[in-house]
């Protein structure tokens, strides 16, 4: 299968007079041609370093990107005509109306009105937005403005489409509805790089992952293949008083559960004998008198094992990155 995109020991350095910093170290992957893939990792990763790269916005240290077989760096222009980009803060005017905003991205396209006219027309058929093409894109709601700016980003027909967080601020709802828009897409052929904060959302959509942190790939994979890796079942459990706390790590300690964690009286256990390990559990604070606010089995998420690998939730702690 063709790949759309080729990444090889992609690096990133920053230099000042104070430190160095590697936002991207030795990366390398591909993505297929006609699948969802998603880039995940927590804030300061080297997501939106890696991302600004991919769509030539960036220069970068040291290693080959390649874009629908073009080279990055040398071929810039060429790449540009065969990416479509979303941002999270979206680019539609709230003054225009939906089919003037996308003649206008039709003409820095530099697409014939006759081609605009009919990309339109499919588009808004595809997307379902069709009827809101006279309405002011102040009056949409979230969800058919981000449709919007699907179609304004796509209008040109690009080989991949980046979508940069494309649920943020969506209701439930809305953004069930939007993950059938971006299948859609996906099933008439469109390869699609996806970043998001949402790991239902990941989990949902994409046919394979990776995870980056601190600049370097963690996980790479199907959402089934990274949730195998981590254990069959998940053992969930919660304290009521801090000083349980620590008699529970004692006990799992004792039991040598290596792939446990723990974060405000929570307990995750990662383990192929839930069931067992449940009982074991209720014996223990029975005996010691520990009161558990819940207790619980289920399969994995991508949520248990973006905090096996990273330690943390995807949307905890650090800075958002600036460079």
């Amino acid at each position: 299968m063709f790949k759309l995109i080729s990444v090889e020991s992609l690096s990133k350095t920053y230099v000042s007079k104070k430190e160095k910093i590697i936002a991207v170290d030795n990366i390398s992957f591909t993505v297929d041609q006609g699948e969802i893939f998603g880039f995940l990792g927590p804030s300061g990763a080297g997501k939106t370093t890696t991302q600004r790269i991919l769509t030539t916005l960036l220069p970068f240290s040291s290693g080959t990107v390649y874009i629908a077989g073009y080279n990055v760096l040398t071929e810039a222009k060429k790449v540009r005509a065969n990416i479509g980009y979303v941002s999270q803060l979206g680019g539609a005017d709230p003054n225009a109306t939906v089919r003037e905003n996308l003649e206008l991205s039709g003409k820095l396209y530099g697409l014939s009105n006759d081609v605009t006219v009919q990309r339109i027309e499919q588009l808004s058929k595809l997307l379902d937005f069709h009827e809101l093409l006279p309405r002011f894109v102040r009056t949409l709601s979230g969800g058919q403005k981000r449709r919007v700016e699907i179609a304004q980003g796509i209008l040109h027909e690009p080989k991949v489409l980046f979508l940069d967080e494309p649920t943020t601020g969506l209701d439930p709802q809305n953004r069930a509805n939007l993950w059938q828009h971006i299948k859609k897409l996906r099933d008439n052929g469109m390869t699609i790089f996806l970043t998001t904060h949402y790991l239902e959302e990941a989990d949902a959509l994409c046919d394979r992952l990776i995870i980056i942190d601190h600049g370097n790939i963690i996980a790479e994979g199907t959402p089934t293949e990274l949730k195998k890796k981590i254990s069959s079942e998940v053992v969930s459990m919660e304290m009521k008083h801090l000083q349980d706390s620590e008699k529970m790590k004692l006990f799992f300690k004792q039991l040598e559960l290596d792939k446990a964690t723990e974060a405000n009286m929570k307990f995750s256990i990662y383990t192929d004998i839930g069931e067992e390990l449940i009982t074991d559990i209720i014996n223990f604070t029975k005996e010691h008198q520990i009161e558990l606010a819940n207790l619980s089995l289920s399969m994995p998420s991508l949520n248990d094992v973006f905090l096996t690998l990273t330690g943390k939730e995807l949307r905890d702690g650090g800075k958002e990155e600036e460079q």
